[in-house]
């Protein structure tokens, strides 16, 4: 496994090493001593979620409160521009953002730790990812900074309109968003 730190350090890219041939391939996705020895994090995953979309879907930027997830993403069909928003309001990188490509053929994985916020954009036609998570979903714990955020400036990689769900496009401007102290 090769783990490569972001801009912001403690936002992971994990690579699985694949062993592949002429059948088709075999990796790995997570094997919980290799992850901690590889990363420090001792995670425990308690939840996996799995989505479909199609290009332009926005989703996000999700975080939890009083709950707080780290989760660990990946992709298993098509691609997907994923970001990481720094909600830690003490840390030298409050309100900056890293992306990564997120693809079925790169088969990278991104370590978002508790303490940020996470969305992605659909690149491909179509894609599958898979979320685990350190804690449960929990409805009142939910919060949303908005995708488009000026004081963020993300550069979404679209190709037509964003495809936003109404409670994503109701989400809160960071400057005004609920976040970590």
């Amino acid at each position: 496994m090769k783990v490569t730190p972001t801009a912001i350090p403690e936002v992971l890219i994990v690579e699985p090493k694949v062993y592949g041939d002429e059948r088709g391939f075999f990796y790995e996705s997570f094997n919980a001593r290799q992850f901690a020895e590889s990363t420090g994090q001792h995670a425990i995953f308690v939840q996996d979620d799995h989505f479909r979309s199609a290009r332009d879907v926005v989703r996000g930027l999700h975080y939890q409160v009083g709950l707080p997830q780290a989760k660990l993403v990946r992709v298993i069909a098509g691609a997907v521009f994923a970001v990481v928003v720094d909600l830690r309001a003490q840390s030298p990188f409050f309100g900056r953002w890293v992306s990564v490509i997120l693809s079925a053929e790169n088969r990278r994985q991104l370590w978002v730790p508790a303490g940020f916020a996470h969305g992605s954009v659909v690149t491909s036609e179509l894609a599958e990812c898979l979320v685990k998570s350190t804690d449960y979903w929990t409805p009142q714990s939910q919060r949303t900074i908005l995708w488009n955020d000026p004081a963020l400036a993300i550069e979404w990689p679209l190709r037509g309109a964003a495809v936003v769900s109404a409670k994503d496009n109701q989400g809160s401007a960071l400057a005004d968003a609920e976040v970590f102290r």
